[in-house]
């Protein structure tokens, strides 16, 4: 058991990344209060200054990490224009952190039909209202949007919208943290090599 209460034996010896990051999201799934799937999402835009913000994750196979967003939001522009992102997870409650930096690559339109029709109602309904992250005059003028679209969409199914879909990142280096008594840290790097991956063991 490890200190958090959890079997997962020493992880700075698993192998591979995607096993491990998967046993801590099942650890997150049961411990933490809100949202185990929530994540720091950090793009930069054209003049290279940086821009984080909290996404959830969607989905992640040894492919990559998924999320999905407007894709003419800043976040979406963002991403179109260097197609490389950064995330964090960060786990309070197991004192654990996971970081992934790499390349970006947009999801086929069938897995963004596929988990667009997942959704709520209500949440398709607001991907078509939102103008996400442009300028909004006044509150009535989002709620007039959900309402005209609501009656548009009043029967049958919600189609996703062109600029909806989703992104995955294709992980260049995982890296996974675990609290230490005294700040000495468990780190541990896991770096992409084309043909598996080299790991290294960092100091705190």
């Amino acid at each position: 058991m490890t200190e958090t209460g959890l079997t997962d034996g020493d992880f700075t010896e698993s192998a591979e990344p995607y096993a491990l990051f998967a046993r801590w999201l099942n650890d997150a799934t049961t411990a933490e209060p809100n949202d185990p799937t929530a994540l720091a999402l950090a793009t930069v835009d054209p003049d290279g200054l940086p821009n984080v913000r909290m996404v959830l994750l969607k989905g992640f196979d040894e492919h990559g990490f998924v999320f999905y967003t407007n894709c003419e939001s800043a976040k979406g522009r963002e991403i179109l224009s260097s197609m490389k992102a950064a995330m964090c997870f960060h786990w309070k409650s197991l004192r654990r952190q996971v970081r992934v930096r790499g390349p970006v690559e947009q999801v086929t339109p069938e897995e963004a039909d596929a988990y667009f029709a997942t959704r709520p109602r209500g949440s398709r309904i607001g991907a078509w209202a939102s103008a996400q992250s442009r300028p909004l005059e006044t509150r009535f003028a989002l709620e007039k949007a959900v309402a005209e679209y609501t009656a548009r969409y009043a029967i049958g199914d919600i189609p996703r919208p062109a600029h909806w879909s989703g992104f995955r990142i294709r992980p260049s280096s995982i890296e996974f943290w675990h609290d230490r008594p005294f700040r000495l840290h468990d780190r541990v790097l896991f770096e992409a090599t084309g043909d598996g991956w080299r790991k290294t063991r960092l100091y705190p």
